[in-house]
């Protein structure tokens, strides 16, 4: 048994860019020796924050802070009812934590904890997004002005920016939601396609979201449909319940597929991975329960060719980004990693200071031990999260029918 032993597990709730961030920290018998980790789920985050703060404690309180895999494993076998959105948050922050505190005990980073560096940095993709052409290509040439090689393109919003007058009466007010046409949305992206890459060529590698909004029929066709324009990868073309439908789309084209923002569940992976009916396992790594599944994960899809492109958005805290990029460090059939740029405001580097550094499209760590981050947590008090409706979960089709977010 080691000495070093939990003493308390708190989380911390901030929101210095609009995203409900929520943060765990993990303090030890030992002075100073301390951990952070990421349990963010933005869109239900005070359940997460009762799971960390009523239920954690109790479970982790005077645990060895050095036996992570047993932590994780009483976590996740406690509740009885498991993989869900909220529990699964919760341990990862923990889970986090745990690994940040090992490697400060160790004085050692956590990618070199983890049998050290496969590369030096990590390339990363950047997001652009609009309907006017002139003003997506003025946002494509931006980031390659600053060395990104990756770009993902959206015709506006997910799914475009479509406001349709011609509903049932009845029907949401069109300036309070955001109407979505699949059969629309299928005929521009090709077309968005064609124009990125007459104007930007074919050196810079092209990607898309579709968000899960499409029937397999539907998402085959696109997929066959910009298979021409070589995209690098189709991004959740259908929703976790339709797994099996990407057999179909396997079989329709050549288009490399990524899959997995929405997994709870290792059943909602397997069979995609195991028949190689995707390429890109890119799961919210909070969502999944932390770096050590994750780990688990990427070493489960390597067999199989299926490289790593994990979740990157707004609604990951840094602490967040900075575990992926550890995993991306070490891990060999890493794809890509999705970059939001959160660390380019002066603000969450003030409040997480050690943020990763972003240098000609690459993240960099730092060599410091655990993270090697900080939390102010008094700026983050000053910038608490606020519970508000999000565009994202206001979409419809044509006819006023609710959409998957």
């Amino acid at each position: 048994m080691s000495d070093v032993k939990i003493t308390s597990v708190r989380a911390i709730a901030t929101a210095p860019q609009g995203s409900n961030l929520i943060i765990v920290r993990i303090d030890t018998n030992q002075p100073g020796l301390y951990g952070y980790g990421c349990a963010t789920y933005t869109q239900r985050f005070t359940p997460v924050l009762t799971v960390i703060n009523d239920y954690m404690g109790k479970l982790l309180i005077g645990h060895d802070a050095l036996n992570v895999n047993d932590a994780w494993e009483h976590m996740m076998n406690s509740s009885y009812w498991r993989n869900g959105p909220v529990l699964n948050n919760a341990i990862s922050g923990c889970d986090m934590a745990l690994w940040d505190i090992i490697g400060k005990a160790a004085n050692m980073p956590v990618w070199q904890l983890w049998g050290g560096k496969v590369r030096q940095a990590v390339p990363v993709y950047r997001h652009t997004a609009s309907t006017d052409y002139k003003e997506l290509d003025e946002q494509i040439q931006n980031f390659l002005d600053q060395g990104y090689q990756y770009i993902r393109i959206q015709a506006g919003n997910y799914g475009g920016n479509h406001i349709y007058l011609n509903t049932p009466e009845g029907s949401p007010d069109p300036k309070d939601v955001s109407y979505f046409d699949p059969l629309k949305y299928m005929r521009e992206v090709p077309d968005m396609f064609e124009h990125v890459r007459s104007v930007f060529g074919n050196d810079v590698e092209l990607l898309h979201d579709v968000h899960e909004r499409l029937t397999p029929v539907n998402a085959a066709f696109l997929a066959k449909s910009i298979e021409q324009y070589r995209p690098f990868f189709l991004e959740d073309a259908l929703a976790p319940e339709q797994g099996y439908g990407f057999k179909q789309l396997r079989e329709a084209s050549t288009t490399p597929l990524a899959m997995g923002e929405l997994f709870n569940n290792p059943m909602e992976w397997m069979p995609l991975v195991e028949n190689r009916w995707i390429d890109f396992i890119r799961c919210h790594i909070s969502q999944i329960g932390g770096v050590t599944p994750a780990r688990k994960l990427a070493a489960y899809c390597a067999p199989f060719d299926v490289r790593t492109a994990w979740h990157g958005p707004g609604d990951v805290s840094p602490i967040g980004h900075m575990a992926n990029v550890h995993l991306d460090l070490t891990t060999v059939n890493f794809g890509i990693q999705e970059w939001c740029g959160m660390e380019e405001d002066p603000l969450v580097q003030d409040m997480f200071p050690g943020c990763a550094r972003i240098k000609d499209g690459f993240a960099w760590a730092n060599d410091k031990p655990g993270w090697g981050m900080e939390v102010d947590e008094e700026l983050a008090r000053k910038h608490p999260p606020v519970i508000h409706e999000y565009d994202l979960w206001k979409f419809r089709t044509p006819d006023g029918t609710s959409v998957k977010g």
